[in-house]
């Protein structure tokens, strides 16, 4: 059976520990690859490379390095299909819904190829009698990337490409349930001319984890996943001394006023919920029916569950394929069943959904529930699978106050013709990221990514003009050049412009 091996200074590596992973194909259910486990040994070796490498890629030039981020940019161009292909392989979601992470991480690309403008510093003249003063920022070094599985590559492509342009080198330690697009965006760095070490990756679980959290020589950890573990990695990595982004959990409200365009909201709301069976974290997992709205909003719901159509990722016209691992199945049709015990109503019901030729498959149907409350289980929990809850309020004001108080604050959306509504909710609403109309509202790649509260450890969200400052410092130098024949008295006292 294959083995997936790390990627370091620029090509395969077997590493020192003989433990391994299985990687399955979740639309058959069955085994098709093992995955190398790293420990300190790999992760050191990974480290080396890039602190190696780090002492010549930070003095290239900008052009340079932009010229890599371009050819990058074309070789995925030219491979999405392929790379599509791999993720839908491993994770099941479907080659379109793959081609689509591919094209809105390679937009992170495009906005690192453009770095010559964002990196020019500023400039002050004769600040004091013949001294100026001028900025400017430079890389930090090694820094690291830990990805979750559900975009094994957009996640990684938010963070890298900006790294790599600002200078550093980059070690990636990527979800180990669906590994091989790591390794493929690699070898398409290899090819779009970066240099060996630049650019590596390391598989593996908590112990590449604690490793690279741990591990002297890595500047800064970049991390998607869940709420929890984003803790563990901001108070590890900053108790190591290491600059930390730490993106959580989120728990995503679609509020739909009775002004909407109900079909319109449901498509969307239909689309937000069970896209890549619901393991996004902007998938919509709450929709809040508001007033009159509610059993109309329900009814149009529960048809567009019914009409999705569940199959393999790599089959023709399927729209939304099987969880990644058939413990994930398990943990999100239990949730459904503690849904209905604990009072919410089951309207379509996903459980023990079998495909034909693929019965092994870890699939789960759409799933709607209505009448959920604040108190249950399903509201409070990310269960990060196709289930979309229906919570009841009477008024805007209500809703806003229902997702105000919510721990989460990743993304929400509201639906409404009203301008008047939708002012008063981006205004009003504790959330880092909004939709108007748009169910889910992932910023651009020259916007920044990140949310509020639980969804947001620390104060760094990723890419865009975020994304420079986090993987850069800033240097302000002030400089004087007085003529040969100027003598110049120093003087004891604090100095001044004057």
């Amino acid at each position: 059976m294959k083995t997936i091996q790390h990627w370091i200074n620029g090509s395969p590596a077997t590493g020192t520990s003989r433990q391994t992973a299985p990687v399955f194909n979740p639309a058959t259910g069955q085994e098709q690859a093992r995955v190398a486990l790293a420990g300190a040994a790999e992760v050191d070796a990974a480290v080396t490379a890039a602190a190696t490498a780090f002492e010549t890629w930070s003095q290239s030039s900008l052009t340079q390095r932009t010229q890599v981020m371009f050819a990058f940019r074309q070789l995925l161009v030219e491979h999405e299909e392929e790379l599509g292909r791999i993720i839908s392989a491993e994770h099941g979601k479907t080659v379109d819904d793959a081609r689509g992470e591919i094209t809105r991480g390679r937009e992170v690309v495009e906005f690192a190829c453009g770095l010559g403008d964002v990196l020019k510093g500023s400039f002050s003249d004769q600040v004091s009698r013949g001294v100026d003063v001028h900025n400017f920022r430079q890389p930090l070094g090694v820094v690291a990337g830990i990805t979750p599985f559900n975009f094994p590559a957009m996640v990684p492509l938010w963070m890298h490409p900006i790294a790599i342009a600002t200078g550093n080198t980059f070690i990636l330690k990527p979800s180990e349930r669906d590994p091989s697009a790591a390794n493929f965006v690699a070898e398409l760095y290899q090819k779009a001319g970066l240099p060996d070490g630049v650019f590596n990756v390391v598989h593996g679980g908590k112990d590449a984890v604690d490793a690279i959290l741990t591990r002297p020589g890595i500047e800064a950890v970049s991390f998607v996943g869940s709420t929890p573990i984003a803790k563990y990695v901001h108070q590890t990595a900053t108790a190591h001394g290491k600059r930390v982004q730490a993106l959580g959990g989120a728990k995503n409200h679609a509020v739909v006023l009775p002004d909407a365009d109900l079909d319109f909201a449901a498509n969307h709301i239909t689309a937000g919920a069970y896209g890549s069976a619901g393991e996004r974290c902007m998938a919509v997992s709450v929709a809040v029916a508001v007033g009159e709205a509610a059993d109309a909003l329900v009814e149009v719901l529960q048809r567009k569950a019914r009409e999705v159509k569940v199959g393999p990722g790599d089959q023709p016209g399927t729209e939304m394929g099987p969880l990644i691992t058939k413990a994930a199945q398990e943990r999100v049709e239990n949730a459904v069943g503690t849904a209905h015990a604990q009072g919410a109503t089951v309207v379509v019901d996903g459980r023990g959904l079998k495909v034909d030729g693929h019965e092994d498959g870890f699939f789960t149907g759409p799933t709607l529930l209505d009448h959920v409350t604040t108190e249950m289980d399903a509201y409070k929990e990310e269960l990060f699978g196709p289930v979309l809850a229906i919570v009841r309020a009477d008024t805007l004001d209500e809703a806003i106050d229902l997702i105000n108080a919510n721990p989460y604050g990743n993304g929400t959306a509201l639906f409404t013709a009203s301008g008047e509504a939708a002012r008063r909710f981006q205004r009003n609403i504790k959330v880092g990221m909004i939709g108007i109309n748009v169910p889910v509202p992932v910023p651009m790649s020259y916007y920044s990514f990140g949310g509020w509260k639980d969804s947001l450890i620390g104060d760094s969200p990723i890419h865009g003009p975020e994304g420079i400052r986090f993987y850069t410092r800033p240097k302000v130098v002030t400089t004087r050049w007085p003529q040969p024949t100027q003598q110049l008295a120093a003087g004891f006292n604090f100095p001044t412009s004057n």
